[in-house]
């Protein structure tokens, strides 16, 4: 919703501040991004480890607005429909897990997909998409942002790039964990695997991870007349540097 408020009341409310500040809000986006992988990695519950990398993600949304220009902020909009399949996708998934063996500590559940191989299945599938594999809508979005922000200044792109590797570090892992980890639970009752309740829930945003991964057209399509409005009021107003904003020469 933060997002959105940037480019639904921000920009044409404030152009002249949105301006000014957005080399700040520029770095605090790159600081958004590195900071929520470098947590992301450090967590051992399911549940923090997802909200780190939401953290991140919401970084590049914002990177991808302040940049202003068509790529980045088609990137971003789209980004965000993307964040709330993906993460969406992947806090249910936690509570399905959760719901079976009452924890979300990754050294818990490790091994699980020996017992449960629909959900380890579906799983790697918004855990790829989370982290911008090519053919699932995680790429398209991340992919024309960092065109955004290297059309922007290639040290921008450059450091956020770091950001996409981050995070294929630490969903890998808990992936690796989960489904091909140590399995822990030998003296307890085995697991079912999703019902079709729970997968009536995840399938639909399966769909939608590959529509949107295979062919974006209609969701770039739908939101170009937008972009082009935005990018005209952005125009017409000189963008400031860091140094200028703080009073500098």
């Amino acid at each position: 919703m933060g997002a959105y408020g940037f480019l639904r009341f921000c920009l044409p409310m404030v152009p002249d501040a949105t301006i000014m500040f957005a080399p700040m809000l520029i770095g605090l986006s790159l600081v958004a991004i590195l900071y929520g992988s470098y947590m992301a990695l450090a967590q051992t519950d399911m549940k923090k480890l997802i909200a780190y990398s939401s953290v991140g993600h919401m970084g590049f949304i914002t990177l991808g607005i302040f940049v202003f220009n068509a790529h980045g902020i088609q990137g971003a909009i789209l980004q965000m429909i993307n964040h709330g399949i993906t993460t969406g996708a992947l806090f249910l998934c936690v509570g399905m897990i959760y719901d079976r063996t009452h924890s979300r500590l990754i050294s818990v559940n490790s091994g699980v997909g020996q017992q449960m191989p629909i959900y380890v299945t579906l799983l790697a599938i918004f855990s790829f998409s989370s982290f911008g594999i090519p053919g699932t809508n995680g790429f398209i979005g991340e992919f024309l942002i960092l065109v955004g922000a290297f059309e922007y200044n290639m040290a921008v792109a450059a450091i956020a790039l770091p950001g996409v590797i981050l995070a294929a570090a630490y969903m890998l892992w808990m992936l690796q964990r989960i489904v091909w980890g140590e399995h822990t639970r030998d003296n307890e009752t085995p697991l079912e695997d999703l019902n079709l309740r729970e997968l009536s829930t995840l399938i639909p945003l399966v769909v939608l991870v590959f529509w949107i991964g295979f062919y974006p057209k209609p969701f770039l399509g739908f939101m170009e007349v937008s972009v082009e409005h935005l990018l005209t009021q952005v125009h017409t107003t000189q963008p400031l540097t860091l140094s200028q904003v703080f009073g500098g020469s």
